[in-house]
């Protein structure tokens, strides 16, 4: 080979792993899209039986084509609270399981008849599908075209990555330093940091699987490199739990120890057993299929011995990753993103479910800083301020940070239902933030009263009381519709909504008659009437955050 043909086998080597990963996240996403409600609803059914959370992550995995995307997923519903560690563990079993489809698919791709191969079959599918993204009509055929399109430009990669691999191993250089590479330690951490520099198991095993047919490995050098891909695959969760919460962080961590576990158990068995003669003799000339065949079998079996041990596995992870102690209680003071992160926007319907569970953290500090201003302004006991400061800081960060978090998520591929939920959200961080505006306002009325040496009669105190509870009261049913799209819990907050309209007028009347009598005075009476004008347009913004439910639910 000349200098040139080099080069043109590396260059169609880095354009066919390039157009394999596109397809990859391209069938991805389109998939999500479409079933992004099936498979949160799939998730969520994992509940105490382990093999059902095995069969979960297995068919969630195989439906996405994605095994990173299934653990960002999970780690978001753990995160979230809804899922256990033990429900995560099985469906992140079931995941390694599914992924191997696609070296089945590949192995698959790579058969062809004296007519037509089926890569050629299968690469035609990504015109078919690039007609129906341009155009069909409905969003529907769009992602469908989408998936189609993705699914043959993996073969047109596949086909690429295969002519370079046929022009290396014309080259005895390079057959004779790969023939040198025997020590299986290294093999794994080859296969290791290729997989996460590409973030994409299912390219190496496919990469793998090529240079096995071509004969630029042997069929135990491929079978290492496979183990390796598992660890690297751990990438994409690791950086998604770490930060995150605990449990997400715990979550992360069972998957690394999972797939270590699994690659260590079968290197000790590869010392005692050729793997390669035995898949060989059992598919015999069949190099491709020989090689997705043991990906398929090593998952399963890790699976299999994992799954009674589940219980300890989660034991151990909770020791390494401890509960919080007094000097991490600290870091809370720093405000944070709690459930969302950059690395879940590689999962876009989890995303947005992880951004509604910040909206709603965000929700309780901004009803926490309303109800702490309250309680100032009726006592004038400001030893709580360090803590409405802190909550105030947050409020203000959440807000930037999440709407910065939106505008990145609303350029993803979404269905129509999360698309709109997205477009409620800006409002609804605006709202929120809002709260927390008057909340400090209300603070600022009690600080002019302490300065002043005045304060609120005892039935303006009252008064103030009663207000406040109703805005919980109605905070109370405005979450529960917001988080379970719950009409019934929205139509009892906007009943209260109205209660509390009823009240801040009579708190108007009432100061009224109370300047009449002389029980206050106007400056007192001002700082009065601003808070119940400032309680009513709180209750105006909580009930906006609920009524967002009308437009996606």
């Amino acid at each position: 080979m000349t200098t040139t043909d080099i080069i043109t086998a590396i260059l169609e080597l880095s354009a066919g792993i390039g157009i394999f990963l596109i397809a990859c996240a391209m069938m991805s996403s389109n998939l999500e899209s479409l079933s992004s409600n099936k498979l949160k609803s799939l998730f969520s059914k994992a509940s105490g039986s382990k093999l059902l959370g095995v069969g979960i992550g297995a068919v969630g995995t195989a439906a996405i084509q994605s095994s990173g995307a299934t653990t960002v997923m999970v780690i978001g519903f753990v995160n979230a609270g809804i899922m256990s560690l033990a429900q995560a563990a099985t469906i992140i079993f079931g995941a390694n399981i599914g992924t191997t489809i696609t070296g089945q698919i590949v192995a698959l791709g790579m058969f062809g008849t004296d007519m037509i191969s089926t890569t050629v079959i299968f690469s035609a599918l990504a015109g078919v599908g690039a007609f129906m993204t341009s155009f069909a009509k409905s969003d529907t055929a769009k992602k469908t075209g989408g998936i189609l399109a993705g699914f043959g430009m993996l073969f047109v990669g596949l086909e690429m990555m295969s002519a370079s691999m046929d022009s290396f191993a014309r080259l005895d250089s390079v057959k004779n330093f790969l023939a040198g590479i025997e020590n299986i330690v290294l093999l794994i951490v080859i296969g290791a940091l290729l997989t996460a520099i590409v973030q994409s198991s299912s390219v190496m095993t496919s990469v793998a699987i090529t240079m096995v047919v071509s004969g630029l490995i042997t069929l135990e050098q491929g079978i290492f490199l496979t183990m390796g891909s598992n660890i690297g695959s751990c990438v994409v969760a690791l950086m998604a739990g770490l930060t995150s919460g605990k449990n997400a962080k715990r979550t992360a961590t069972i998957h690394l120890i999972f797939n270590i576990s699994g690659v260590v158990l079968f290197t000790l068995l590869g010392l005692l057993v050729n793997f390669g003669a035995i898949f060989e003799s059992l598919f015999p000339g069949a190099p491709q299929t020989q090689l997705a065949m043991f990906h398929t079998v090593f998952n399963v079996c890790t699976a299999i011995v994992a799954l009674p041990l589940t219980e300890i596995l989660v034991k151990a992870v909770k020791r390494l990753i401890p509960d919080d102690s007094e000097p991490v209680e600290q870091e809370k003071d720093t405000p944070r993103l709690h459930y969302i992160n950059d690395y879940m926007l590689k999962t876009p319907p989890v995303a947005v479910q992880q951004t509604k569970y910040e909206i709603v953290n965000m929700a309780e500090i901004a009803m926490q800083n309303f109800s702490l201003s309250c309680k100032i302004i009726q006592t004038l006991d400001f030893s709580d301020i360090e803590q409405f400061r802190s909550n105030e800081e947050e409020l203000n960060y959440l807000n930037k940070q999440i709407v910065n978090y939106l505008v990145k998520l609303s350029n993803l591929p979404l269905n129509a239902n999360d698309r709109t939920y997205i477009s409620t959200a800006f409002h609804a961080v605006t709202d929120l933030e809002r709260v927390g505006d008057y909340a400090e306002n209300i603070v600022q009325y009690a600080e002019h009263l302490k300065n002043a040496n005045e304060h609120f009669s005892n039935d303006a105190v009252s008064e103030v009381e009663a207000v406040r509870e109703l805005i919980e009261e109605l905070f109370s049913h405005t979450m529960k519709a917001y988080i379970g799209n719950d009409r019934e819990a929205l139509d009892l907050a906007f009943e209260t909504e109205d209660m509390v309209d009823i009240v801040t007028s009579e708190m108007a009347d009432n100061h009224i008659s109370r300047l009449g009598t002389g029980e206050c005075t106007a400056d007192v009476g001002a700082q009065y009437l601003s808070l119940s004008s400032d309680a009513e347009r709180v209750a105006d913004h909580f009930i906006n955050v609920g009524k967002a439910i009308t437009s996606y639910s």
